[in-house]
């Protein structure tokens, strides 16, 4: 799709050169979203690709875990060789699976860029959700904060990214990557966008339950809460790809599966 709008391409080098973004930047990190329609309420592009960013480092310490730049494509995260014990580390190919996306817009399609979208059918959304992961955003005046996935999106497209702020990197902890977890997923279409995807993993505290892709954003619950306690009924909603009634049926069902798999009764 051509910008016609577009009157500059800034290729950043460093953080000055992310200062004094406006609502009329779009933030450039694989663009297969921000290419793919018309955005005419946008004057100029940043790109991210030319931060220089390490894809993926294994961090030691208190901080024991892995980081994951923003600007790491869906294919560098499925490819990377982790430490055997981290075995929740199956989901990264299964939730990559569950995007409607071909192996080769794996190749240009960030893991940053999927969370920022914030999309209910956003699987890297789910995959961090459901893994604890922190993310550290860069706010322009220089300074930074984190929150949690659960914080950050908060409604189908609507995220807490505020104009002019950049999401830097991804933090999974080592503890929830050497847990075990589960994922099921269900859609109307064998390739189709996904109508639920449900992630059961054992915690510290009990087995808990991460419900995407049928709700307007992420949500995590203990598995002995109720489906029906844990999500309001406005978080069910209706779409090309499914109904809000046969979205909750079918997420039921996939919480009953994953929690049988792991061995916890429903």
């Amino acid at each position: 799709m051509d910008l016609p709008t577009i009157e500059a391409v800034v290729t950043a080098h460093s953080r000055d050169d992310l200062r004094g973004m406006t609502q009329g930047d779009g933030i450039v990190a694989g663009g297969t979203w921000l290419f793919s329609e018309q955005q005419n309420h946008l004057t100029r592009l940043v790109d991210l690709t030319t931060m220089g960013w390490t894809p993926l480092t294994v961090t030691t310490g208190d901080a024991e875990g892995l980081e994951i730049a923003a600007t790491c494509t869906i294919d560098q995260l499925i490819s990377y060789e982790y430490p055997r014990e981290w075995v929740a580390t199956t989901l990264f190919r299964q939730c990559a699976e569950s995007l409607l996306a071909s192996f080769k817009v794996w190749k240009a399609a960030t893991v940053g860029g999927n969370i920022c979208m914030g999309l209910p059918a956003g699987s890297m959304i789910s995959l961090t959700a459901a893994l604890d992961a922190t993310l550290l955003i860069w706010c322009p005046d220089g300074s930074e904060r984190t929150s949690s996935v659960l914080d950050f999106v908060v409604g189908d497209n609507r995220t807490t990214l505020r104009s002019g702020e950049v999401l830097r990197s991804i933090h999974i902890p080592a503890a929830a990557l050497r847990s075990r977890a589960v994922l099921r997923r269900v859609s109307l279409a064998p390739l189709g966008r996904s109508g639920s995807l449900v992630i059961a993993r054992v915690t510290a505290s009990g087995p808990q339950i991460c419900v995407s892709g049928a709700t307007d954003r992420p949500y995590i619950f203990p598995a002995s809460m109720s489906l029906y306690e844990a999500i309001p009924e406005a978080a069910w909603y209706t779409d090309a790809h499914g109904a809000a009634d046969w979205r909750r049926s079918v997420t039921a069902l996939l919480v009953e599966e994953s929690l049988a798999e792991i061995g916890s009764p429903t």
